[in-house]
């Protein structure tokens, strides 16, 4: 299997240091507000990568973070008046609560409140060293001791200039220089160390917590490109200083933004719907497929129509598979030869090399999308030569992608209510076109009586389910 490692900028073969075992750690949220999905992106990429590795049978030990203190953090609990962790637990629930919904199972979530130790004994070491210096209670890493700084985001020291996200302090040695340790501030909380009470600083933490589950040169380290720089290039340089060897990940795994109207999705913007209200809103299975057909190098671009298209193509793969399932089971399938089991083979084989091309998702569901249609051709043709093994690999290609999550009987009945609400504002549609006013206010005014709301705009009419919820169904003509 070949992946594209930022650091090198090239395609590279991912063969993990540790036979039979890969140990992968990514970057996990800021838990001051709801996650959206920007956020999903990153692990719902890593998600798949460990599928696929553990059908080749490989084990897979998986780490990723909450970053559980933070300025954001405590901004926002002040302002709600309730303690900083009290705010980044019940975020923290919902993400969880969300990657169980869409079949996301991270070996292990790391919260920085619980690794202080490891984070504090971590700085001692690189003050010890003399790569980072105290400074009345905060500790900063000294940048012009890594010669080698800038090496994963290919910017050269001397053209650096500090950014956003870069405290500018002319106390510090250097403007570049960031904080490993920030000293107390009142009301702030806080822990001990040796240069006084204080919290970590951003970077560390992510350092700290790999390191201290999956060891030094660990395989793959993923996130979002637009932790680069400064997050991950800040991560290598304090990482390498302290283990005295390279590299700290041996592959490192972007995936690009998601966008809405070209801009980045992002809390700070406010241009996000809270994943939460999607997990609830729309089944596993097409939040999963409407991420995986972008691939993850390019951008995601967001909108409720992508979102209904992408339902449309993921209920067809569930149609096949349903419908398979009951000519199999009521004995239609015929010999184990033939062109649908030619193209079973072929599917399975092209499926398999797609993700073992640097995770080309949009491909993979490619070759599924190829075998339903040769499937569903064959099919009134009884018995279906063929159909058992196009059915084996239907199944088991749709469950390295996760796309049968949630395909239970809740599932179900969430999907046929959909269904009929969208019947719903079809009809209410119709009727206001022939201006049968009274209709159309009848089917409103039942729907609000059950807590659905209808909000017709330029684009069409969009359902909602409950007070405060945001429009989640496609925008209809």
């Amino acid at each position: 299997m070949r992946l594209h490692n930022t650091l090198s900028g090239d395609l590279e073969e991912l063969v993990p240091s540790e036979p039979g075992r890969l140990r992968m750690y990514t970057c996990g949220p800021t838990v001051y507000n709801s996650t959206h999905i920007g956020h999903l992106r990153p692990a719902l990429i890593a998600d798949v990568l460990a599928r696929h590795m553990r059908r080749k049978g490989l084990e897979v030990q998986w780490v990723s973070n909450f970053t559980d203190v933070d300025d954001r953090i405590i901004a926002r609990a002040a302002e709600q008046g309730i303690p900083p962790s009290e705010l980044s637990g019940r975020y923290i629930n919902d993400y969880l609560t969300n990657m169980e919904a869409l079949g996301i199972h991270v070996t292990r979530f790391a919260r920085v409140t619980e690794h202080i130790p490891e984070i504090v004994e971590m700085v001692r070491v690189l003050v010890e060293r003399g790569f980072a210096y105290p400074l009345e209670g905060d500790v900063y890493f000294r940048v012009a001791s890594k010669a080698d700084y800038g090496k994963l985001s290919g910017r050269a020291l001397e053209s650096m200039r500090p950014g956003a996200r870069v405290d500018v302090d002319t106390r510090k040695e250097s403007p570049l220089d960031f904080a490993l340790w920030k000293g107390a501030k009142p009301g702030e909380p806080s822990w001990p160390s040796p240069w006084g009470p204080g919290r970590p600083g951003w970077h560390i933490e992510c350092s700290a917590m790999s390191l201290h589950y999956l060891g030094n040169a660990f395989d793959v380290h993923g996130g979002g490109s637009d932790l680069i720089f400064p997050h991950h290039e800040n991560e290598i340089a304090q990482s390498e200083a302290f283990t005295g060897s390279a590299p700290f990940a041996r592959l490192w795994l972007h995936n690009a933004m998601v966008e809405v109207d070209r801009e980045k999705m992002s809390k700070s913007l406010g241009n996000f719907v809270p994943l939460t209200d999607l997990v609830q809103s729309w089944p596993a299975g097409t939040l999963r497929h409407f991420v995986l057909a972008t691939h993850y190098r390019k951008p995601l671009h967001f909108s409720l129509q992508a979102l209904e298209e992408a339902r449309r193509g993921w209920q067809r793969l569930v149609d096949a598979r349903q419908s398979w399932r009951e000519a199999v089971s009521d004995g239609a399938a015929g010999a184990p030869a033939g062109p649908l089991a030619e193209a079973s083979a072929r599917a399975a084989r092209d499926f398999t090399a797609a993700l073992d091309d640097d995770l080309n998702t949009p491909g993979a569901l490619g070759q599924l999308f190829e075998l339903v249609r040769v499937g569903n051709a064959a099919l009134p043709n009884r018995p279906v030569a063929g159909l058992g093994q196009a059915l084996e690999t239907l199944e088991e290609a749709g469950e390295i992608l996760g796309l049968w999550q949630g395909q239970g009987a809740r599932a179900a009945r969430d999907d046929i209510s959909a269904h009929l609400l969208d019947l719903l504002v079809e009809l209410r549609a119709e009727a206001r076109s022939y201006r049968d006013w009274s209709l159309a206010d009848r089917i409103r005014d039942r729907l609000a009586q059950v807590g659905i709301s209808l909000e017709d705009g330029p684009e069409g009419t969009r359902w909602r389910l409950g007070e405060g919820a945001a429009p989640v169904a496609p925008a209809r003509p």
